[in-house]
């Protein structure tokens, strides 16, 4: 019987070498990689039965990254390993396409337990957050909240490089489109999250996961 193949998604490097060691026993583990533009490559060349990523990466959070391989068509179940705890974040996780959702915290044996389960087909939340999570869904299923949904995906993705505080140029060199369009994108974002600032707009997509807020803008890149 083929083993379940695995591609890792983080870009800590010693947490990366660490779940590394945890999973080559159970599965065969395909690719490791520590942005979220990797894990897309990765993906489609690769595809791999289960990725684990982490949510706050950078060039493209965990979150988007899921969202552009489930319209992809991309076949991969998702694990969130992460360190927000947060219901809302878990939430949007599995509205994103996630099938499984952990804490950092979580004991390595959880996650081995957690991959089994999404191949099987099923969802799985760690236990230190399933209460947290059900009580946000109940609360918010006739009021969801819109606060990350009001921007399109290349705006997300215009959003995120100003928070690692990357210059309109280098931006528009990632995304492949001119500076006038990253600006254009910029202010549009700005109207309608309705903030004046770049400051403003970091602190957006602190508040949306978008980005970790223990990493200093520019850290991320590394």
């Amino acid at each position: 019987m083929n083993k379940t193949t695995v591609l890792l998604a983080d870009d800590h490097t010693i947490v990366a070498e660490g779940l590394r060691s945890l999973l080559e026993g159970e599965f065969e583990l395909v690719g490791v990689v520590n942005d979220g533009r990797a894990l897309l490559k990765a993906a489609k060349e690769l595809g791999p039965d289960v990725i684990v990523a982490d949510i706050s990466m950078p060039l493209l959070n965990g979150l988007d990254a899921t969202r552009q391989l489930k319209r992809d068509g991309a076949t991969s179940k998702v694990v969130f390993l992460t360190m927000h705890a947060e219901a809302q974040l878990a939430a949007e996780a599995f509205r994103a396409g996630a099938s499984g959702y952990l804490l950092k915290s979580s004991a390595g044996e959880e996650l081995i337990a957690a991959i089994h389960e999404v191949v099987k087909g099923r969802a799985y939340v760690t236990p230190l957050i399933t209460k947290d999570v059900l009580s946000f869904l109940m609360d918010n299923s006739s009021h969801p909240d819109q606060s990350a949904i009001k921007l399109t995906p290349r705006q997300r993705e215009v959003l995120q490089l100003i928070a690692e505080g990357r210059t309109m140029k280098e931006i528009a060199s990632i995304l492949n489109i001119s500076t006038r369009t990253v600006e254009s994108h910029k202010y549009e974002m700005m109207e309608g999250i309705g903030v004046q600032t770049n400051a403003e707009l970091v602190q957006y997509a602190i508040k949306i996961g978008m980005v970790n807020i223990s990493s200093p803008p520019g850290d991320t890149a590394q």
